[in-house]
């Protein structure tokens, strides 16, 4: 079924292309870039997010092939709006040199197994731990925010090879990291359907 988008957000993405040129960018990179851009109006997203396309295409098929979307708290599965998502940090527990976000990464791993799409906005333990787990995830959106830990874990994440999308700074959290899933799951599945980011966003 087509999205239907409001008349404020088509005005909003004009108003943002009109102070950002974003044309250079590849299909879906675009598509990610304009979304973050847009979900916390902050420009200097543009040249503060990291991705590759290859790994964006392929993170796209699987998404719209049906792989399962893990989140590391609700209120980044509150923002994906076309997908259900995984999230167990309710069933976590903290221990011994263990947050609860991360003990919530291993119970989600035992339930989706690998190839799930991790979309991490909150807590930088969440997204170390998944680093330690074998998930062969088919995308890590690795978008943690805060002044401790969020700067390293990102580096990790980039440092690992795992197909991600990151940032450099310490900017992140639930809003941005679930657009970036979402510029996704908005992006057409077919080749030959009207390319969503030019047309209806």
């Amino acid at each position: 079924m087509k999205r239907v988008v409001h008349p404020i957000e088509e005005e909003s993405y004009r108003r943002l292309r009109a102070r950002l040129d974003t044309s250079h960018f590849p299909p879906l990179t675009r598509a990610v870039v304009e979304r973050v851009v847009h979900s916390a109006a902050d420009l200097e997203y543009a040249t503060d997010l990291v991705m590759d396309e290859g790994e964006l295409e392929k993170a796209h098929a699987a998404l719209h092939a049906g792989a399962p979307v893990v989140v590391d708290v609700e209120m980044v599965g509150a923002g994906i709006t076309r997908r259900e998502t995984v999230c167990r940090l309710r069933d976590a527990v903290a221990g011994p040199g263990v947050t609860r976000s991360a003990h919530g990464m291993r119970l989600a791993y035992e339930q989706v197994g690998p190839g799930a799409l991790w979309v991490i906005g909150n807590a930088p333990t969440a997204l170390e731990e998944l680093l330690t787990l074998d998930a062969s995830p088919a995308l890590v959106v690795g978008l943690p925010v805060g002044f401790v830990g969020a700067v390293e874990s990102k580096a990790a994440l980039r440092g690992s090879g795992l197909p991600a999308v990151s940032n450099v700074s310490e900017k992140g959290g639930s809003a941005v990291a679930a657009a970036a899933l979402n510029a996704l799951l908005y992006h057409p599945a077919s080749p030959e359907a009207p390319n969503e980011s030019e047309e209806t966003l």
